[in-house]
């Protein structure tokens, strides 16, 4: 399983300054002037939640809100499947306009006897800029709007790999696929 992570590092002149990335994703890459400088840095890693506060990033993922349409969908729903289906619908990729579910991105959905979530889903591209986020996202919505759950793990897969052909009707008439 993916897990994401915010990275604080210290500059050695103390400052601190932001990045994130992704645990599995690859290393940071050192500049020029850091390899010159042989300047070191402290980092810490610090596990990315929707509750951190705004950043000025535009492709930021906004954070999940139920509206009245989901609401009610999770509210009719005769199991909690469709509630965690529901759930995944309010979360958006900031580049599409349309909810991850309806995109295809999620492959799977296990809630075990105990309540458990397990969500197993893609991206559109091993490079997709909010990669760091989504999982956060995913699991701040299930656990946000599923009353009675446990805990939510969220699993980012890359086989199958993700293609317009996974996107329901509802997505494809949106971005004009259809």
């Amino acid at each position: 399983m993916m897990n994401f992570f915010k990275r604080r590092k210290t500059k050695s002149d103390g400052d601190l300054e932001d990045s994130s990335i992704g645990a599995n994703l690859g290393e940071r890459s050192v500049s020029e002037d850091e390899l010159k400088d042989g300047a070191s840095q402290e980092e810490t890693y610090e596990p990315w939640t929707p509750d951190e506060g705004s950043v000025a990033d535009p492709l930021m993922m906004k954070t999940p809100e139920l509206d009245e349409v989901n609401r009610e969908a999770i509210a009719k729903a005769d199991s909690i499947e469709e509630q965690v289906a529901a759930a995944l619908k309010t979360v958006y990729d900031p580049e599409i306009p349309v909810n991850i579910y309806e995109m295809g991105l999620v492959y799977n959905v296990d809630v075990s006897e105990q309540k458990n979530v397990a969500v197993q889903m893609t991206l559109t591209s091993p490079g997709c800029p909010v990669a760091e986020q989504m999982p956060g996202m995913v699991k701040h919505a299930v656990q946000s709007f599923v009353k009675g759950i446990g805990e939510v793990t969220v699993e980012i897969v890359w086989d199958p790999p993700w293609s317009p052909d996974k996107m329901s009707e509802v997505a494809k008439l949106e971005l004009g696929f259809m």
